[in-house]
């Protein structure tokens, strides 16, 4: 098992090492700089500001450079904001993006999960339809779509939730449903799929002739193998969730980090893009790793030898 999380863990620092190399040439190869735009600066003032944040060096020091910093866990300071962190500025937004994303998950798989179930359990009956058809929506449709639907009806028209802010309990219901709409659509095919496969499987007509009740045969033997898929897929959705929440962060006026990112890109602030790219990237890597590891205790069938699944 130490082998095997070492393994993980030394593959997962070898994606960030490419990410945090590929996030800072791909913006060294963006023309122009956060300077460039701002036709009202002198030249000589021009000069010291890439003097001060030693954009005047080669890229290849930059490099060097910046991986020392991200190696001590800075992220530098914004070339747009005054005396500002990067750290400082996730710090202060990500509060709001993680409770959204929490909040999103959760209701995803709890949501998820039940769909697929009654559509297993009502295998070809209208439950099973019912849940079909909203299952291929969810997939079809864009979250920012759902979400500008559901400001449309339930805020402007019809008046029931609020229509951006992020204070009370109501703030969620929306941007929560938008961003969870996808995952949710994805969970109940899974789960669909894999609960057909198992209630057909003998061990389940053991444990029906044995006189075991529906409730635990489901509970313990359909429900404990049907959602493995799914645990599969939590890496992939914690994805879907955090990178869709820069789109929803700024339909509904949630002031997380997703908005800083955006207004980040629109003056070319490249520490505060870099660092947002970056800290998405160690908390998707970390998310993933968490998956790999969990399935192994989920699921008895996988064998370890020598650090490798098996």
């Amino acid at each position: 098992m130490a082998r095997y999380i070492g393994n993980k863990l030394f593959y997962t620092l070898v994606s960030l090492f490419v990410l945090i190399s590929a996030t800072f040439f791909l913006m060294k190869a963006i023309p122009g700089d956060p300077f460039t735009s701002e036709k009202k600066i002198p030249d000589e003032i021009r000069q010291r500001l890439y003097e001060q944040y030693g954009l005047d060096k080669p890229v290849s020091v930059q490099y060097v450079k910046y991986l020392g910093n991200i190696a001590r866990g800075d992220f530098g300071v914004s070339m747009k904001r005054l005396n500002q962190d990067v750290s400082h500025i996730i710090g202060q937004t990500f509060s709001a993006s993680l409770k959204l994303g929490i909040v999103a998950i959760i209701f995803s798989v709890i949501v998820g999960v039940l769909l697929g179930m009654l559509a297993a359990l009502y295998h070809r009956k209208f439950l099973d339809t019912a849940a079909m058809v909203v299952a291929v929506l969810g997939i079809a449709v864009p979250s920012f779509v759902v979400a500008s639907v559901l400001q449309y009806f339930l805020s402007y028209k019809w008046g029931l939730l609020p229509v951006s802010g992020f204070k009370t309990p109501l703030h969620y219901v929306l941007p929560v449903f938008a961003l969870s709409a996808q995952p949710i659509a994805f969970i109940a095919r899974l789960t669909r799929s894999s609960m057909l496969e198992v209630l057909h499987a003998d061990y389940i007509k053991t444990a029906k002739a044995k006189g075991l009740s529906w409730f635990a045969i489901l509970s313990r033997h359909v429900l404990r193998n049907g959602i493995l898929p799914v645990v599969t897929y939590m890496g992939p959705m914690t994805a879907n969730i955090v990178t869709g929440s820069v789109v929803i962060e700024q339909i509904f006026g949630i002031g997380g980090i997703g908005k800083q990112f955006v207004e980040a890109i629109g003056v070319r602030d490249y520490p505060i893009i870099m660092g947002i790219t970056i800290f998405y990237g160690i908390l998707l890597m970390l998310a993933r790793l968490i998956t790999d590891i969990a399935y192994v205790f989920i699921d008895p069938r996988i064998k370890l030898s020598n650090g490798k699944e098996g």
